[in-house]
This record gives C-alpha cells, sequence and structure tokens, in this order.
C-alpha cells in the first residue's frame, strides 16, 4: 500500500511541476476584489486579471477550487489537451512540427506532458502489477496452491513406494542394486523435500509470510538434510569473480520485492536520462541537415509522452485479461508512431523516414538497454 501512496505523490509532484511549466493562469469567476489592487502585486485592477502579472483578480478559497486548478493547470483540457492529443496519437509529426514553429500556447509543452505521461505511467503500471499480483493472496487460489503441494506429497511417496518395491527387486535379483539403492535414496529425499514445502506454505498461509528469505532462514533454523538441500535449492548462487558485486546481487535476489520497489522508484526518478542517452543518436542521423539539437529534443519528448501514454493503455487493457492484445499494441504501434512523426516533422521522403524508423528503433532500444543499466545499478546502490 506504501508503494501505490508514493506513486500517487510522485503523479501529484509531476502535475504541479506540470503546471509550472506551463505556468497557465487558472480563470476564475466572480468580481475583482474590493481592495482594487492584486493580491500578488499590488498593482491596480482594471478587470478580472491583474495586467502585469497576469493572476486572477477573484481568489477561490475551497478545497474543491484546489482540485479544479490542479487539473486545469497540468493539462489545460478545455483548449491546450484536446488539441494536444490527438495529434500526439495521429499526427504525431504535425504536432512536433507546429510546436517548432512557434504555437506554443496552443499546445501542452513537451516537458510539461513528458513529466507528466512518465508519472503516470510508473503509478498506473505499479497499480496494474498490484492487481495482477493480488490473486496469490485470493482464499480460493491459496487453497488451490495448498492442494498442489498436497497432490504433491502424495506423488513423491508413491515414487518412494515404487522405489522401495524395485529394491527389494533388485536385492531378490542381484541385478542393479546399486541404481535401485540410488533410486531409493533420491525418493526419500524427494519426499522430505516435498513435505517440507508443504509445511513452510501452510506456515506462511497461516502467517502471511511468503518470501523466499524467510524460508531460507527456517531451514537454516530447523536443520536436517532436506531443509538444507531445499534452503540451497531456494537461495540462488551469485558468482561473478567480484564479491562486492555478488554480494549486492545475492541480497537483490534474496528480497526481490524489495529490490523491485527500488528499481521501479529510481526508474521514476531518472526517466528524464532517456532524453539524453537519445540526442546523440538522433543528431547523428540527421547529421548535415542543420537540425538543432532543440528540435531533436522536442521530438523525443512528444515521442516519448506518447510511448507513455501506449503503455498505461497497455496496461489497463490486460487488467480484464486482454493481455494478448496489449502485447500486439505495443510491438505494433510504436514503429507506425515513429514512421508518421519522422515522415512529417523532418519533412522526410516515405522511404527516409521508412530507414530512419528502423534506426530509431534500434535508437530507442540502446536508450533503453542503456537506461536500464543505469537504474540496475543505481537500485543495487
Amino acid at each position: 500500500m506504501s508503494s501505490e501512496l508514493e506513486q500517487a505523490g510522485d503523479l501529484a509532484t509531476a502535475a504541479l511541476a506540470a503546471a509550472s511549466i506551463e505556468q497557465t493562469s487558472v480563470p476564475a469567476s466572480g468580481h475583482p476584489s474590493g481592495a482594487g489592487v492584486c493580491a500578488n502585486c499590488g498593482a491596480a485592477l482594471s478587470g478580472r486579471f491583474c495586467q502585469d502579472c497576469g493572476q486572477a483578480a477573484h481568489l477561490h478559497r475551497s478545497l474543491l477550487h484546489l482540485v479544479e486548478e490542479l487539473l486545469h493547470s497540468v493539462l489545460h483540457f478545455d483548449a491546450k489537451g484536446w488539441r494536444t492529443l490527438p495529434l500526439l496519437a495521429f499526427r504525431p509529426g504535425l504536432l512536433t512540427r507546429r510546436y517548432l514553429e512557434g504555437q506554443r500556447t496552443r499546445y501542452l509543452s513537451p516537458l510539461a506532458l513528458f513529466l507528466f505521461t512518465g508519472f503516470l505511467m510508473f503509478f498506473v503500471v505499479s497499480l496494474s502489477i498490484e492487481h495482477l499480483h493480488a490473486p496469490a493472496t485470493d482464499p480460493v487460489a491459496r487453497a488451490a496452491a495448498r492442494q498442489q503441494l498436497r497432490h504433491g506429497v502424495e506423488e513423491a511417496r508413491q515414487d518412494l513406494e515404487h522405489a522401495g518395491a524395485e529394491l527389494r527387486q533388485a536385492q531378490h535379483t542381484g541385478q542393479g542394486l546399486e541404481q535401485a539403492q540410488a533410486a531409493l535414496q533420491e525418493a526419500q529425499q524427494a519426499q522430505r523435500v516435498a513435505e517440507t514445502a508443504q509445511h513452510w506454505a501452510d506456515l506462511a498461509m497461516a502467517s502471511g509470510a511468503a518470501t523466499v528469505s524467510e524460508s531460507g532462514q527456517a531451514a537454516r533454523t530447523e536443520g536436517g538434510s532436506a531443509l538444507r538441500l531445499l534452503a540451497a535449492w531456494a537461495e540462488p548462487r551469485v558468482d561473478t569473480g567480484q564479491p562486492r558485486i555478488d554480494a549486492l546481487l545475492h541480497h537483490a535476489l534474496r528480497n526481490p520485492d524489495l529490490y523491485l520497489y527500488r528499481l521501479e522508484n529510481t526508474a521514476s526518478k531518472f526517466l528524464f536520462l532517456l532524453i539524453p542517452i537519445s540526442l546523440p543518436f538522433l543528431w547523428l542521423m540527421f547529421l548535415g541537415r542543420g537540425i538543432a539539437v532543440y528540435d531533436h529534443a522536442v521530438f523525443s519528448l512528444y515521442s516519448l509522452s506518447f510511448m507513455s501514454l501506449l503503455i498505461v493503455g497497455c496496461a489497463l487493457l490486460a487488467l480484464p485479461g486482454l493481455g494478448a492484445l496489449a502485447v500486439l499494441l505495443f510491438l505494433f504501434v510504436p514503429p507506425v508512431h515513429m514512421f508518421l512523426q519522422l515522415l512529417e516533422n523532418y519533412r522526410l521522403g516515405p522511404i527516409s523516414a521508412l530507414w530512419r524508423t528502423v534506426m530509431l528503433l534500434g535508437v530507442a532500444g540502446t536508450a533503453f538497454l542503456l537506461f536500464l543499466l543505469f537504474i540496475l545499478a543505481m537500485s543495487l546502490r
């Protein structure tokens, strides 16, 4: 629950940051204040807004207006939002071109949109993952898991009986005795492992603690050959030749939930690094055409904003069981969107836009890989 609350806080922070970047004035109904001067800068008022600083003359003082002001300031949906989002989805090149040509007031700024959609993406994906993991705590699912473990124990006992019968047969005939003894030992060991796993599962479901690290701790506490065997199986071994790195990786693998939480937070805080990582590649793709790096930055911000919204849509589709459709959209929509944005923004021909789309897909993959390596390293610290 704390993870969702923190994600919601990050989303609100991103919204406020986006609102600050947009620097929009929120219209207010009513008449100028009775004092006749602006409450912000002290200038004389002659209308609904101050001529010097732009603040509304009438100031609301209600909780409802705080929410209204936030939503209005972030995306300005009465004008900017409804102009920007359709173009971002279907005419991304035209949107980028218009913004670069100076139509700044009509559309959401790429940086504000990137901040908001990025944090929205992490917020929705986090909730979706929690929802997909929720069945593990469902009583029906837990009963099914317990029944499966009992079935595994029963199978192990049957295998043990079969191995015992084969050993008696080998002793009677005097052939294959060593193999039968080894099979019996393996069957005995498998039965102890299955019974121990069922015991741990019962304890975990009773106490609510079901992590691998806690299971490994139980094995070390109780002792016994089967428990030590299961602990060795449950706790992964890491050997990179660097003791410090091995210790960090081992700690992350023993506490996967904690590490994924740190990974998610690190990724959301350093998402902006995708821009400087991808800019040199974009510059090289258009080397000699006299295109400013600023133009590539606007292109990247709008493109990444759309990709964030696409991931949000795919995550929402996966919730009702439409995961296959979400995967298809995620695989096929980005290349088409990149092609359209390149074609219209840089005014390229179809062939030129096509080969650059292929290159841009490679650039996106490289940038994502570098970003992933960075956040993995930061999360292990």
